[in-house]
């Protein structure tokens, strides 16, 4: 079998729909590019994403799209010779310059990812866990702020009258609603999922997905997800990746039914991924 999925050619630079400059957008990402040493994961991306949106990024494993969703956060940053090119802003200030605050930055943006990643500590304690490191000590305002968190992320019903036992004794899917609100405990302005459900069954999945669209207008929500039904019914806009580009971008419906790119519609039709 060949080493690379076989598909039909696009000029190599084809960008379609890239949506910069698109209204209301609250991070923008021009001619970013990314090197771990000599090798480059990400080649010359620029898109806007729109505030208050649910963006998609999908296309097949290893073409960057967790990359691209962890540059946002600075989640790279600890990597051994990494090298950026580009820029990527959050309200117009430029992320990667030397004067930026990385914890704050990453205090506005809320991180879930792929596995449910409770802390060994309760319930109550998981969720208030980002403000207390902010020095937050005050008994009511934490107590609002779990209630606050658990409501937002459909789990308060279910734990409310055991916050204090371990969050390692919730389910899979409980464990991850917990985790998206510890993420916005903190009342970030932007929510990375990178595979959010990707590691629970088909009904906690329903409820992630019912709870990425409870909270679409609170948040700007990124998403990476290799479930193309679930980028579909999830997100207002969609990016299609592809070896380290973004290939295609534009409203979701339009990239799934109408897509510019032969190699979108590829990927979308399932001829290959």
């Amino acid at each position: 079998m060949p080493d690379t999925p076989q598909v039909s050619p696009d000029p190599p630079d084809t960008v379609y729909h890239p949506m910069t400059g698109a209204e209301g957008s609250i991070i923008e990402i021009e001619r970013f590019n990314l090197w771990y040493g000599d090798k480059q994961a990400l080649f010359d991306n620029s898109i806007d994403i729109q505030m208050g949106l649910v963006t998609a990024l999908i296309g097949p494993s290893g073409c960057g799209k967790s990359t691209l969703l962890r540059s946002l956060n600075r989640m790279n940053d600890l990597i051994d010779g990494l090298r950026l090119g580009g820029a990527i802003r959050l309200d117009g200030a430029d992320i990667y310059h030397r004067d930026i605050d990385v914890i704050g930055l990453r205090k506005r943006m809320g991180m879930v990812f792929q596995k449910p990643n409770p802390f060994p500590m309760s319930i109550a304690d998981n969720v208030t866990y980002p403000i207390k490191v902010d020095g937050v000590r005050d008994r009511r305002v934490l107590q609002e702020t779990v209630e606050r968190a658990l409501k937002a992320a459909a789990l308060w019903e279910e734990v409310k009258d055991r916050l204090r036992d371990s969050a390692l004794g919730l389910s899979g899917g409980q464990q991850q609603r917990l985790c998206i609100a510890r993420a916005i405990a903190a009342d970030p302005d932007v929510l990375l999922m990178d595979e959010p459900c990707s590691a629970l069954d088909p009904l906690a999945t329903a409820k992630i997905e019912d709870l990425i669209d409870e909270l679409r207008g609170r948040y700007t929500i990124v998403i990476v997800t290799h479930n193309m039904q679930q980028a579909a019914r999830v997100s207002d806009n969609t990016a299609f990746m592809y070896l380290g580009r973004i290939v295609e971008y534009g409203k979701t419906k339009t990239v799934f039914t109408t897509p510019r790119s032969r190699r979108t519609e590829d990927y979308v039709t399932g001829r290959f991924g």
